[in-house]
């Protein structure tokens, strides 16, 4: 049985998730899927967030020894968590047996105002003066998903507060997150396992054209969704899971 590790980004932790582990397990029913929490998110919220992807990596890795589970694993990583797989998959070839990206961007084939769009630089600037979680929390479902009708995603919003309330995310960690996405850089070649790259054309947080140009720098396959936003197994899970099936078919019979 082979292990998909599932990797999410900044601020984020393994319940937001949602249905989606659930989705993926029905599409691909000889996997285990694993949903980790990274220091300072989840049940991990009161460890310090580290300010480098490579100490993510190191993390997870302990995580999963410790808990048994073995390599080789399969990457399915969203935003921060795509650097943090990319970065595994150039450190450690031989336990990373094949990766998913899901809008993802870094240096050097993505400027900053693609990155995180500079039409969102006076919302996010507001929410560090002024704080507040719910404040918080509805600009990321604002910024991050794109379906749903209001009183689904008004139901959403409040499974989403009441995580923050167990498992508060500090503003300190958030930061570090931030700052260890922001320094973060790729490495100078390609990352050799195979690499399939997800990207939403909806995406208001991220140009999903950032998703693109690694994908072509990479030769890598890509798949865009037509309308769904940056979390995108949130937005179309089932979308996600029959993509990865269908490339994992094209692999085998390749």
């Amino acid at each position: 049985m082979s292990s998909w590790i599932l990797l999410r980004g900044l601020m984020r932790e393994q319940r937001h998730w949602g249905s989606f582990p659930g989705q993926l397990a029905a599409a691909l029913p000889d996997a285990a899927i694993v949903t980790p929490d990274l220091p300072g998110n989840g049940e991990r919220h009161a460890l310090r967030s580290v300010t480098r992807v490579a100490q993510m990596v190191e993390y997870c890795r302990r995580d999963l020894q410790a808990r048994g589970i073995q390599p080789p694993y399969s990457l399915l990583a969203l935003s921060l968590g795509g650097m943090a797989a990319v970065e595994w998959s150039s450190r450690y070839p031989d336990e990373v047996e094949r990766c998913v990206l899901v809008n993802t961007s870094m240096r050097p084939y993505s400027r900053f105002h693609q990155r995180l769009r500079w039409q969102n630089y006076p919302s996010i600037v507001e929410l560090i003066l002024r704080g507040g979680v719910e404040r918080q929390e509805r600009l990321i479902l604002r910024l991050t998903s794109r379906t749903g009708a209001a009183a689904e995603r008004e139901q959403l919003l409040q499974r989403w507060l009441g995580y923050q309330r167990e498992f508060p995310v500090t503003r300190a960690n958030a930061l570090r997150q931030l700052w260890s996405a922001a320094r973060f850089r790729a490495p100078a070649t390609r990352p050799a396992v195979p690499l399939l790259v997800l990207a939403g054309a909806g995406d208001q947080l991220v140009d999903h054209r950032c998703s693109l140009r690694l994908a072509q720098a990479w030769d890598a396959p890509l798949l865009v969704h037509p309308g769904a936003g940056h979390d995108l197994p949130l937005d179309d899970g089932p979308w996600v899971a029959a993509s990865i099936a269908k490339w994992l078919a094209g692999e085998k019979g390749a």
